[in-house]
C-alpha cells in the first residue's frame, strides 16, 4: 500500500479565525463558500511549518515573530495575478487621447511640469510599463518629471515586475511595433528597455495601509483595475477614500470595466469620455460628484 499524507481539514471555527485575520491584514474577504479553497491552498503551509493543524497555524499567523513574512507569502497563494500588456484598450485610448492632453494643458497653464501616476495592484508590472510606453509614444513629456508608481501586496509579483522580463503570454494584445521599440529579446523572453523602466518605480504596499499611502504623495491619475473585486464593502470604501485623498483636484481614477463606485462613494464625478467612462475628483467649485 502507498502511504498518503493525511488530509488536513479546516473546521468552521478555524476558517472564521483565519479568514478574519487575513481580512484584518489586507482586506481580502472570503465568504463561507471559500472554506474549501482556503483549506486546500493553506494546507501546504501547515505542512511546511510542521504544524498539527489549522488551529496551530492560526496561532502561528497571530503570534509568531515570522508572521509578517508568512502573511506576505500567503498573499501570493491567495491572490490571482493574471494580467498582460495593453489590457482594456478602450480605457487606455481614453487615457492617451483625452485624459493626458487635458492634464498636460492644465499643468502647462500652471507652470507645472510634473506628472505622477499610480498603478495600484500592479501585479507583475505589465500595467505600469504599459502606461510608461503610452506616455513615451506621445512624445510630449521631454523635460518633464514623469513618475509612474506601481504597487502590489504580493512580494513575488513585485520581484517579477522589477525584473521586467516577460513571456509571450503577456503580449497577447500587444502590437509588434511596441515589442520592437520597447523590449529586448533574451533567451525566449522579452526584457523591458531602460527608457521605459526609468519612468517606473515598483514597491510593496497594502492598500488598507492608509499611513503608507499618504507617503506616496499626490497623484494625477490612479489606475486600480480588477483589484477591489477581492474586497468586501467596508474595505472597498476605505480604499476608494484613500484614492480620493491621493488624487489632485481634477485627477482621474480608472477602475476595471466591471467595477464601479456604486454604493461606495459620491465624492467622485462620473465623466463620460468618447472612449470610456471614468471617475474624476472634482475641481474646487465644481458641482458635487455622483456615481
Amino acid at each position: 500500500m502507498f502511504s498518503l499524507e493525511p488530509e488536513i481539514t479546516m473546521t468552521d471555527e478555524e476558517f472564521r479565525l483565519i479568514r478574519d485575520l487575513i481580512y484584518g491584514h489586507c482586506g481580502l474577504f472570503f465568504d463561507t463558500d471559500a472554506t474549501y479553497l482556503l483549506e486546500k491552498r493553506l494546507a501546504k503551509r501547515v505542512q511546511f511549518h510542521q504544524l498539527s493543524g489549522f488551529r496551530d497555524y492560526y496561532h502561528f499567523l497571530k503570534y509568531n515573530r515570522k508572521n509578517d513574512q508568512e502573511l506576505s507569502d500567503i498573499m501570493d497563494i491567495l491572490t490571482t495575478n493574471e494580467t498582460y500588456f495593453f489590457r482594456e484598450s478602450f480605457q487606455l485610448k481614453a487615457f492617451t487621447d483625452e485624459i493626458i492632453p487635458e492634464i498636460k494643458a492644465a499643468k502647462q497653464h500652471a507652470g507645472d511640469r510634473t506628472l505622477r501616476i499610480w498603478s495600484a495592484g500592479c501585479s507583475s508590472g505589465e500595467e505600469p510599463y504599459t502606461i510608461a510606453m503610452l506616455l513615451l509614444e506621445t512624445g510630449g513629456f521631454a523635460g518633464w518629471n514623469v513618475e509612474i508608481v506601481g504597487t502590489d501586496i504580493s512580494q513575488r509579483v513585485i520581484q517579477q515586475a522589477r525584473k521586467g522580463l516577460y513571456s509571450k503570454s503577456s503580449f497577447r494584445v500587444t502590437d509588434d511595433s511596441f515589442i520592437r521599440r520597447y523590449f529586448t529579446e533574451q533567451e525566449g523572453m522579452y526584457r523591458v528597455n531602460d527608457r521605459v523602466r526609468e519612468l517606473v518605480t515598483i514597491s510593496h504596499l497594502n492598500l488598507l495601509d492608509s499611513n503608507r499611502i499618504a507617503f506616496l504623495g499626490r497623484m494625477d491619475v490612479v489606475f486600480c483595475r480588477n483589484v477591489i473585486i477581492y474586497f468586501d464593502l467596508a474595505a472597498r470604501k476605505k480604499v476608494i477614500e484613500s484614492f480620493y485623498r491621493t488624487l489632485r483636484d481634477g485627477g482621474y481614477l480608472l477602475l476595471g470595466h466591471s467595477e464601479s463606485l456604486m454604493n461606495l462613494s459620491t465624492a467622485f464625478s462620473l465623466k463620460h469620455l468618447k472612449n470610456d467612462m471614468v471617475y474624476q475628483r472634482p475641481l474646487p467649485g465644481a458641482t458635487g460628484g455622483h456615481s
